[in-house]
Parts: C-alpha cells; structure tokens; sequence
C-alpha cells in the first residue's frame, strides 16, 4: 500500500482531514477507501460486503458531522471498517480481529471516535438516544446518529427506542442502512428530489409553523395531518415512521456521496428525531461480493485478483454446527413434531439443508431472539418439540422468556447452543462465556456439554426427547474427531463416565475440556470423568471420585462463578466432605480477541496451563 496508490486517503489520519477536502474530491476518496478496504481485508480477513456497502455514507458522515464531538453509533459493526480506516487506525487495519490488533467491532476503549460498544444487533438507536437526552441536558447542542441496517431494525429494541424517541425533542438522527435490495430506478433522480424538498429548510419550517398554526383548530389539523400522512405514504415508505415521531427522509441513494452530503447538511439543521432511509448496496465496488454478499460477509486471506474466495481444505471430521444441521434432518425425518428455529443465523447455525428439506417447519425470525424463545414456548404448548438453534451470547437477549416463558412451564423446547465458550476473532461480545451459569440456576433444565462430535448428537436427541427445557452447548469448529454414528440413540440424563482411570488426581470435565484433559492426566496418571452434564450433575460420580481420589480437579469452558465446578464445591461442601477441589475455568474478566488456540493458551484451559495449575495446587 504505496501512497503513489491512496493519494487522498493517504492525508487522511483523523476526519478533520476528511473535513478540510473540498467536495469534489470526496467521490474519489470514497473510491481510494473502497480500494484500501479490499486490500485490506484480503490480507487479514473479516467482515467484508457490509463495509463496502457503507464506504460514501462513511465519507459523508464524518464529511458533515464534526466526529467526535457529534457521536456516530453504529449498529452491530459489521459495517465500521470504513470508520475505523478514516479514524486513524488504517494502518493497523491488517491486524484487525488477532490478538493486540485492532477490534473486530467499534470499542470504546479503542478510539474516542468509537461512541459506543457494539456487537449485538439493534442497539444503536437506543444508545444514541441516550447520548442525546444527556447531551441536551447539559446544554450542549450537538448531533447523535444511529446507522442500522435492515435487518438489524428487524429486532424489537430498535422499535422500543424509536417510539420512545418520537415522543421526546432529543436531537437525534437514525440512518436506516437499507442493503437488502439493489438500487433501482425508483431510489434514484425522482426520490433524491423529493428528499431535498422534504430536508429543504423552507419545507421544515413552513410544516412545523403550518403545525402551530393547525394544532389550535383540532378538526382542520386532524385534516392536514391525514392528508399530509397520505400525500407521503404515496411517495414515500416512511408512515410509519411518521407514526412513531420522526421526520422521515429517503430512500436515497448511499452510493451518491453528494447527495448524501447534501442532505446530511439539511437534516443537521432540523431539530428533534428525524429518520433517513438510504439504499446500499452490499458488496458495491467489489464484482465477486456484489455478486453473493452472503458469501463476503466474513472471509478469510484472499487474493483480491481472483473472483473467488479460497476453498478451505475438505475435512473428513464434521464441525459440530455440522453435526447439528445432520442431526436436525434426521431427526425431522424421524419426527413430524420438529420444528426448527433461527434468529436470523440460518448459516451460521446450520440449518440451511434442513429449511430446504423443511421449509414449512423451518422459522426465521429475523433478529429476535426473544421472540424466538416464547414463539417456541407457543408451539410447545400445542404439542410442537420446537429446537431453537442459536449462539450462546445471544440467547442471553432472551434470558427472561427463557425463564418465565419456557422453563416456569417446564415446555418441551430443545436449545442448541453454538459457538459456547471463545469464539477467537470476533472478541468478546460474541464468546459464549457464561451459559453453564445462566442455564443451571433455572428449574426444570437439563444442561449438556458434548465430549466429542457423537455426544453431541446424542445429547441432542436426549434433550429432544427429555420432557421439558433442555440445552445442548458446543463450541466453535470441529471436536477431537470422533467419527459420529448415523442412529439417534440418548445418553441416561444426569450420568458422566470414566473416560481414563487414574489414581491421586480426578479430573471432572465437561464439553470441550475434556480432551486437554485426557492429555494432561498422562503426564500425571490420572483419573478422568467426562461429566457430560452441568445440570443435573452426576452426584453419585462426585461422590464416588470425591472418596476414591486426593484431589479433585474440575475443567470447564465457562466462567467460574456459578459453574458446573463451583456447583460441584458446593455439592461437597452440603455432604460435608472437605476434599481439596481445584475450579479451572474462564477468568473474571471479558477475554478480548484472538484466535481460539491462543486464548485457551492465555486462559490456561490449554494442556500446559492445565498441568501448571495443577501441580501447583497439588505440590
């Protein structure tokens, strides 16, 4: 990356500098940065089409906006890398996502111009509205602005934000990233004329003075209001925005970085909540993404000369999200009652063969989890066995109607929880560091932890056949290789297994812990116990290690406190059995980014930190 190749971006560390270019250079930095970011990513990886599509409403914002005084909050963050190169990290961009390098989403702790932390969908518009109800109390004046997308306005936050936002005179801007189609002729000439008619300030304040005026004759304002709401709705998909409060503004084009300069610069000079819809394009600039930006969302090192990404090396091991999609189809086959559930994560979770075999028992629920979880609840009440597939950081979204709306009612609801434990690059805000925890407090849960790929699958047949709530979490990628039968056999609730013999030294491990520690006990000679279930616990096995061995050693990916160890401490402690017990598990701390290796490593939850606790707390 010569400057002979960015000759604007290149002068560009902070958005001052961005501020300081005359307009009509912004088209070819926005071209410079498109270029850069491609570049880029091809070299570190990441998320992809989501920052392609952003990069000239990036320019615009921070062109218009005077960052970091005025706050951008974007939503999720798959779509900040742009931000993150015009606010002084590009030349750390190659790092972003491994371990000290730069984050995967905006973070706080990273760089003032990164308002606010994100990682989970559909916050921006409530965090935004924070900053600008403070901001106005303290007298200031400045502008708070939201980017969501589409699919991220989709979550049920979004809508409480704006509603409560439209009955408040917060100066807040909501952007509505709008990639889920391409720009056609209807988004072009005529509605970017429109929408300088409805930013221009004459517009603005002949409405709110004609408002005034009206508001005092209550039968001509119920008019005006109506035909004003009809006139628009014919126009322009934005009533419903209207309804909530907002002056709606759009559909633009976000590829037309002067108009959205221009309308930017109107709408800073409107006060209270206004709402500007643009339409993207995910992937723009870029043929291969243009062309499947479901495949460019997240990528590995590719060489950008080429139009396809690099195929991975087949495997004959399955991953275990692998292991889920197999089993859910087999079970479906099996069972009419099986429906299957997503947030949104129909790729990620694996259920992309079963909603083609199934598609009138496959759910989507776009990004609502908490919808997901009582939307199985309803089924369960009418003799459906509903299975929510989803990530373990984001059924903590849906934790209440977990409680309340399935467990209290004990409803036959099978969860599969992926990516539990450390997911490596995408740091913190997507680990599932704390299900053990938040599953097995709650009443009438059954909790398991696969061992290996064929556990897996029969914990989820158990949990699918359990009457009641039950859980199957398993973490990222692939087990230890364990070849998975084709049957749907179960596993006796509330029983582990010996998986070594040994002497001195019981190890009690649970999921993925299991295999560093068959390999530390080894070195050690001793005895391992693949617990399998975090709730109920295998008492009888405790008990019978607990009188068998010196020490107990308990190995879970999940964080101590409330843990499957700290359960079995307590266990011990009620038969008032004083057995000296080691808790090895993920620290009191958020673990930041990195690969998945080389976080066990930094946690100790590898064999060599396994074996250095250990020994030192057995001399």
């Amino acid at each position: 990356m010569t400057r002979s190749n960015y000759p604007l971006l290149d002068d560009i560390n902070t958005p001052a500098d961005v501020r300081r270019l005359p307009k009509e250079l912004l088209k070819p930095l926005a071209k410079e940065l498109r270029e850069f970011l491609t570049r880029s990513v091809s070299v570190s990886g990441g998320h992809f089409s989501a920052g392609l599509g952003t990069v000239e409403l990036t320019v615009a914002l921070h062109y218009v906006f005077d960052t970091p005084s005025d706050k951008l909050v974007w939503d999720v963050g798959h779509q900040a890398y742009p931000h993150k190169i015009l606010t002084g990290r590009k030349e750390r961009m190659t790092s972003i996502r491994s371990r000290d390098g730069v984050c995967a989403f905006p973070n706080r702790a990273e760089s003032e111009y990164d308002a606010f932390g994100v990682g989970h969908s559909s916050t921006s518009i409530s965090a935004a509205l924070g900053m600008a109800i403070a901001s106005r109390l303290k007298g200031e004046n400045r502008q708070m602005v939201a980017i969501i997308g589409d699919g991220s306005i989709t979550g049920g936050m979004a809508f409480e934000a704006m509603n409560h936002a439209g009955s408040l005179d917060a100066n807040l801007l909501v952007i509505l990233n709008d990639n889920d189609m391409s720009i056609s002729p209807n988004v072009g000439a005529m509605n970017n004329y429109l929408s300088k008619i409805l930013t221009s300030r004459l517009y603005s304040s002949v409405r709110e003075e004609s408002k005034k005026v009206l508001s005092k004759m209550p039968t001509v304002w119920e008019l005006a209001r109506r035909t004003e709401e009809h006139v628009k709705g014919m126009i322009v998909p934005g009533t419903l925005f209207e309804e909530l409060g907002f002056n709606y503004i759009g559909p633009i084009d976000g590829h037309d970085v002067d108009m959205l300069v221009s309308t930017l610069e109107s709408l800073k000079h409107i006060q209270g909540p206004r709402f500007l819809h643009i339409v993207t394009q995910k992937g723009k600039g870029y043929p291969p993404a243009e062309k499947d930006p479901l495949a460019y969302h997240g990528v590995p090192a590719f060489d950008p000369s080429q139009d396809r990404l690099p195929k991975s090396t087949p495997s004959p091991h399955p991953t275990y999200t692998e292991v889920f999609g197999n089993w859910l189809c087999d079970m479906a086959a099996q069972d009419q009652r099986l429906l299957g559930i997503t947030p949104a994560m129909r790729e990620g979770s694996g259920l992309v063969k079963f909603s083609k075999q199934y598609p009138d028992r496959y759910f989507d629920v776009a990004i609502a989890e908490q919808h997901a979880v009582t939307l199985a609840a309803g089924q369960a009440c009418e003799g459906a066995k509903p299975v929510v597939a989803i990530y373990s950081t984001f059924l903590q979204r849906g934790y209440d109607q977990l409680i309340h709306d399935v467990a209290l009612q004990n409803l036959d609801v099978l969860f599969a929880l992926d990516r539990a434990g450390l997911v490596g690059p995408d740091g913190p805000t997507h680990a599932g560091s704390f299900d053990h925890s938040y599953l097995a407090c709650i009443p009438n849960m059954v909790v398991m932890a696969p061992a290996d790929e064929n556990e897996c699958r029969q914990m989820l047949s158990t949990g699918f056949l359990h009457q009641g709530p039950a859980a199957v979490r398993y973490p990222r990628g692939k087990g230890p290789g364990v070849p998975v039968q084709g049957n749907l056999d179960t596993l006796p609730i509330g029983k582990g297994e010996i998986r070594r013999p040994g002497h001195k030294i019981a190890f009690l491990a649970w999921g993925s812990l299991v295999a560093p520690a068959l390999e530390a006990a080894e070195a050690l000679d001793a005895t391992v116990a693949n617990m399998r279930f975090v709730k109920p616990l295998d008492e009888a096995l405790i008990l019978e290690l607990a009188n068998s061995h010196d020490y107990l050693v308990t190995l879970e990916e999940n964080v101590l406190s409330g843990g499957a160890g700290s359960n079995v401490a307590l266990f011990l402690h009620g038969q008032k059995l004083g057995k000296p017990v080691l808790a090895i598990g993920l620290p009191d701390c958020f673990v930041e980014q990195g690969t998945r290796e080389e976080l066990l490593a930094v946690c100790g939850l590898d064999v060599r930190g396994i074996l250095d606790r250990v020994r030192a707390f057995c001399g």
